[in-house]
């Protein structure tokens, strides 16, 4: 019985054995009847492939109406049937790879170089090209149906491995490495649930287009792939140099920078690889001449978890192919349809249009406010670390008002989530501070620096010069008006620091300076009687000292010249 799930215990794999038996005996006579999954159902499908589940289904206490699914098909031939058994489909697809070259060939030192770093790596090549050959089809029939060079369809072996998850320190991202800006160019939407720049048909489509576009405006692959590495504007300037100096501007005579002069020799040195790889000890994986993937279409909102485990594949095989998915839930008004393996894609839409269970566990709400995550929780009446996690809230952060979040569905809704959510959604956090005062304060009279604006206020220097577009080091003009964004606390301390005085503190100023000036009035009679009395003092004092006893002076003495008053009385006696 190989149809019974592997995973299950003796004792269940037996019944299920005999409730297998007595189904297939009954499939023999007569088609399956309708209503929920059974074990039986599960049983009597067509094989899984390895790490397929045993619990793709679930009967709520509620029946659901079943769902209908339209049949997989080739994304690129919709309209043909695919023929797995055509002599078209045996051929070998590194052959016709070989047989499209048409770039210029590179030999130079940076092409050895390329060629001894892959052959002394064979298993590295070796993952590579097995997992290039999920889509390398696809390129390939893309690359020629566009009559470019099928070196072209070898590019995402130098630029990501062939791994639509990559993503460089630059942010580049997917098996085309798209920057954000370039891939918004091309029409590959970056959103809170998809980024298309994963997607392995949208990207391979972007890239094409603009590795066209790049040909169109130099006329040469090698400058059109070193502007795909470099950028268009740093070739053309780089060209222009060139000619001033009256020198060649062939790719090799441009002066680039090392990266940029070691990607066409790589390519290059792959391009010898696929074309001999035995000259280079390594061996290439077959690969047939047919789709690995069909496009299943998605009619309403499934969870990735649900989706994979529906199609008999493990979380990590199905992003394989549906890398451009950014939250557990795939929305179907933003995703049309799924990329699963040939075989794959027919247990799906099997187990999905008998599916009876809930298919998505979440669902997208705008914020209609700027609130914070708990009282997100409180009013959807959800786990709010459940909702942080889900949606990479971090602690002290508000939610502002217009964002999208990501929040457990109720189990009795089943409406999808609208077309215009699934295309813009985004998230757009604040810091969960008190609100902000705006305060206006004078510069001195004589002009004050920034930085001592900053001191006074208790604000930072960079602060205060951004709030007032100015530079950290400047100076406000004397009377200018300095503006200032603060916490209530933080507003009276900066208003008191430049605040005129009270009246009564001026009143008591004025009350202490006049009661000095009378003071200084009355006493300036006697300043000639206490003069005397002063010049009178050194006298008597020195008078006093001379009538000291000796034994006073020595006593007095002590602190400097103990012992030698002690030695004058010995000598005495």
């Amino acid at each position: 019985m190989k149809n019974i799930p592997p995973l299950l215990p003796p004792f269940w794999r037996t019944l299920l054995s005999l409730a297998a038996a007595a189904a297939l005996s009954a499939c023999a006579t007569a088609p399956m009847p309708g209503g929920p999954v059974t074990p039986e159902d599960v049983a009597a499908a067509p094989p899984l492939q390895p790490k397929a589940a045993s619990d793709i289904v679930v009967t709520p206490a509620k029946p659901v109406a079943p769902t209908s699914v339209a049949a997989p098909v080739d994304p690129l031939r919709p309209e043909e049937a695919v023929n797995l058994d055509a002599s078209s489909a045996r051929v070998d697809l590194w052959a016709r790879v070989r047989t499209g070259f048409s770039v210029p060939d590179l030999d130079n030192d940076y092409v050895r170089r390329a060629e001894q770093w892959y052959s002394q790596r064979p298993d590295y090549v070796q993952r590579m090209t097995e997992r290039g050959g999920r889509y390398l089809y696809h390129i390939v029939e893309e690359v020629q149906r566009r009559g470019l060079p099928t070196e072209l369809a070898l590019l995402p072996f130098i630029e990501s491995a062939f791994n639509p998850q990559a993503l460089s320190s630059a942010k580049a991202s997917g098996m085309w490495q798209f920057m954000p800006a370039t891939g918004r160019d091309f029409e590959l939407r970056q959103n809170m649930f998809r980024d298309d720049r994963r997607d392995v048909l949208a990207s391979t489509r972007a890239a094409l287009d603009y590795l066209t576009r790049l040909y169109g405006m130099f006329g040469d692959w090698h400058l059109a792939l070193a502007a795909y590495n470099w950028g268009e504007g740093n070739v053309q300037r780089a060209i222009a140099r060139n000619e001033r100096a009256g020198q060649p501007t062939d790719y090799e005579s441009l002066r680039m920078p090392e990266e940029t002069r070691y990607y066409v020799p790589k390519l290059q040195a792959v391009k010898n690889i696929v074309l001999r790889p035995d000259a280079f000890a390594l061996t290439l994986p077959a690969l047939e001449n047919h789709p690995y993937f069909l496009g299943v279409p998605i009619e309403r909102d499934i969870d990735v978890a649900v989706a994979a485990r529906l199609a008999g594949l493990s979380l990590e095989e199905f992003k394989a192919l549906n890398p451009q998915m950014n939250q557990p839930v795939i929305l179907a008004a933003g995703t049309p349809q799924v990329l699963l393996p040939y075989d794959n894609a027919s247990i799906f839409v099997n187990n999905l249009t008998r599916y009876r269970g809930q298919l998505a566990s979440w669902t997208a709400w705008v914020v209609p406010r700027t609130m914070r995550p708990a009282d997100v929780a409180r009013e959807l009446d959800v786990d709010e670390d459940t909702l942080r996690e889900a949606n990479r809230i971090p602690m002290r952060m508000l939610v502002k008002a217009g964002s999208t979040l990501i929040v457990p569905r109720a189990a009795d809704a089943a409406s999808n989530v609208a077309g215009h959510i699934a295309d813009n959604a985004s998230i757009a956090l604040a810091p969960d501070v008190p609100p902000l005062q705006r305060v206006v304060l004078k510069a001195g009279r004589k002009g004050e620096t920034v930085a001592s604006v900053a001191r006074r206020t208790r604000t930072t220097t960079a602060q205060l010069a951004a709030w007032n577009k100015v530079a950290a080091r400047g100076r406000f003009a004397p009377g200018a008006s300095v503006v200032l964004y603060l916490p209530a606390k933080a507003a009276q301390v900066a208003m008191a620091s430049a605040a005129p005085e009270p009246a009564q503190a001026q009143a008591a100023k004025a009350s202490a300076s006049a009661r000095g000036k009378a003071s200084r009035s009355v006493a300036r009679p006697a300043t000639q009687q206490r003069r005397a009395v002063a010049a009178a003092r050194p006298a008597a004092t020195q008078r006093t000292a001379a009538a000291r006893p000796a034994a006073t002076r020595a006593v007095a003495s002590r602190n400097g010249s103990m012992r030698v008053a002690e030695a004058r009385d010995s000598i005495r006696r």
